[in-house]
């Protein structure tokens, strides 16, 4: 059985005292929630990873790096090897975000290399991709997607995908107030699977979680987790209220 899953990219934001204050919050308020094959995960930035760990120890939050460097080290400043995330205890790394790709140039070459670092520190990743507001009015959204799986994650085995959970990101309704419908976001994730199947095998298909990342609300996060395909979201701007992120979590 798939494993739903709602995690929190808190991206730049939440200082040291602010990280401190929503995890207080977001604890008390889902610590009687029935999470039973449901997973809660948080991604603060990386000068308060350590601190949140320590902070969610013994609870349902699980925490999570937003980010890292394919490369182990050298003379990277200001980048983040996958080994010092271990070091510190992190087990899973976000990789992908279409804020990364569009912002910071990532590559599917990069993203692939990325991906292998990860693996081979025994990472778990969030592997986000998604089409651009010109994929989707032009048609070509389901040829970007799949080429952004092939080009980043298809030089894998099927084995490795018991380590991947996937983050479907329709980048026109990342923090534009848009969001895709319920049935489109259901259309592109049984595509995805139907895309793993026909690359690898159904099981394999059937077995990866596959999160919504767009604008997804607690008014609208019921009705787009009751689709088949979608195993949860990817939040942003909603997961930096304690209060609107637990009723995101109650409607999975």
């Amino acid at each position: 059985m798939r494993a739903k899953i709602v995690a929190g990219n808190w991206k730049m934001n939440n200082d040291k005292d602010a990280t401190k204050s929503l995890l207080k919050d977001l604890k008390k308020s889902i610590k009687n929630l029935p999470l039973k094959n449901t997973r809660v995960i948080v991604a603060p930035t990386f000068v308060n990873l350590s601190s949140a760990l320590k902070r969610t120890k013994k609870t349902q939050i699980e925490v999570v790096a937003q980010n890292m460097h394919q490369s182990k080290s050298g003379a990277f400043t200001g980048e983040i090897s996958a080994e010092m995330l271990k070091s510190i205890g992190v087990k899973t790394v976000i990789l992908g975000h279409s804020e990364r790709r569009s912002l910071f140039g990532e590559t599917d070459n990069i993203l692939a290399e990325k991906v292998n670092a990860a693996l081979s520190n025994n990472l778990e990743i969030i592997f986000c991709f998604g089409e651009q507001l010109e994929d989707r009015k032009s048609g070509n959204h389901f040829k970007v997607v799949e080429s952004q799986l092939k080009n980043a994650l298809f030089h894998l085995e099927a084995a490795a995908f018991k380590n991947i959970v996937l983050a479907y990101e329709p980048v026109w309704a990342i923090g534009t107030g848009e969001t895709a419908s319920p049935e489109q976001a259901q259309e592109m994730h049984a595509f995805i699977r139907k895309v793993l199947a026909e690359k690898y095998n159904q099981n394999t298909a059937l077995a990866v979680s596959i999160l919504y990342g767009g604008s997804v609300k607690p008014a609208n996060a019921e009705e787009i987790f009751s689709k088949p395909d979608v195993d949860g979201g990817l939040i942003g701007g909603a997961a930096l209220k304690a209060e609107d992120f637990t009723a995101i979590i109650k409607a999975i």
